[in-house]
């Protein structure tokens, strides 16, 4: 038969105290003699009591966990995010609760408020919208929180992100170098930062290059295989179409390549492609991609230090975090092509 499960008068019992006293106690709602506190903590210790272990946390004023708020876990981006920061917060003896939103903004707005409630002690807060200024509603006059990896315009919080700028710069230098001089930019929502940010680098670099800027080489819509293909079939029926493509993140990038495939074309013999974050599956697929990395895990530390300088009352700064990146090259670019791709009907 199963041990019974010790409950609260089980506790009171041992200590030879009542129910009442020993709960006061735990919710920190009455101050009793050293003697007398001493007899309930070894009640506790001895018979391994759980069952109030938040209230315990709570009087010691706070819950000991971080909240990490996340638009999805599918994508190895956050999961490598999540997997260091739950080290990071381990490390200063938090735990990390994992909150998943599925991009709805009524689960978003949800989590922000656990911060009224006390569930956590602090939020680390990802989200991979355009705000419409609900959650810049929901963060004013939040304290304990930390933006990562895209921002919501308006947030007076400190924020962690990558160096989008200098990503997009040097992805497209990757396909410069390769001698390509139409090269399209395929982005996510454009009234997001990071996508906004990547796209500067991408125009910067042509600057430098000397190779004109065309609008119609520039698409943004959402971080999804399938716009990677919808981009790949509108760049095809272009008459002059592109002969490199920069996405603005990996998965793009695969669906990018998904419609190469049908229209029986292939990288990087047919078109070169550049994508960004070096997710783990980056190098297994075929070519392997030539990216841009993006160190989640760093992104995921960085958070979780900063937010635990805030909870300790070391006083921080709205300051911008910015994570270096590095161009890793693969098999997906190679020289442009001698001759002019066969228009695609």
């Amino acid at each position: 038969m199963a041990n019974k499960r010790v409950v609260l008068s089980d506790v009171a019992r041992l200590a030879g105290l009542s129910k009442a006293t020993v709960s006061r106690y735990l919710n920190n709602s009455i101050v009793l003699p050293q003697q007398t506190t001493q007899r309930i903590e070894d009640a506790i210790s001895t018979l391994n009591y759980r069952g109030n272990s938040l209230a315990r946390r709570l009087s010691k004023g706070g819950s000991e966990t971080i909240g990490l708020v996340l638009p999805e876990i599918s994508n190895p981006f956050f999961a490598e995010l999540a997997e260091a920061a739950e080290e990071a917060a381990s490390a200063h003896q938090y735990s990390l609760v994992l909150c998943v939103t599925r991009n709805k903004l009524e689960k978003e707005v949800q989590f922000i408020r656990w911060l009224d409630t006390r569930q956590v002690d602090g939020l680390l807060f990802a989200t991979n919208k355009p705000d419409n200024g609900e959650l810049l509603a929901e963060l004013q006059g939040q304290s304990n929180i930390v933006l990562i990896d895209e921002d919501i315009p308006g947030a007076e919080v400190p924020k962690v992100f990558a160096d989008n700028v200098t990503g997009g710069r040097l992805a497209a230098q990757q396909l410069i170098d390769a001698g390509h001089q139409r090269v399209a930019y395929v982005g996510g929502p454009g009234e997001l930062m990071s996508v906004r940010e990547r796209h500067e680098g991408f125009r910067q670099a042509l600057e430098e290059a000397g190779l004109p800027y065309l609008p119609e080489l520039v698409l943004f819509g959402d971080y999804t295989r399938e716009f990677g293909q919808y981009a790949l079939d509108t760049l095809l029926a272009l008459p002059e179409p592109p002969t490199a493509i920069f996405a603005g993140s990996d998965y793009l990038a695969l669906g990018l390549m998904d419609g190469l495939r049908t229209h029986q074309l292939s990288a990087p013999q047919d078109m070169s492609i550049v994508g960004f974050d070096d997710a783990n599956y980056a190098e297994l697929i075929t070519p392997r991609l030539s990216t841009i990395r993006q160190n989640a895990g760093e992104l995921g530390r960085t958070a979780v230090e900063l937010l635990i300088k805030m909870l300790k009352d070391e006083t921080q700064e709205n300051s911008v975090s910015r994570i270096p990146v590095q161009s890793v090259s693969r098999e997906s670019i190679a020289p442009r092509r001698k001759t002019p791709l066969n228009k695609v009907s």
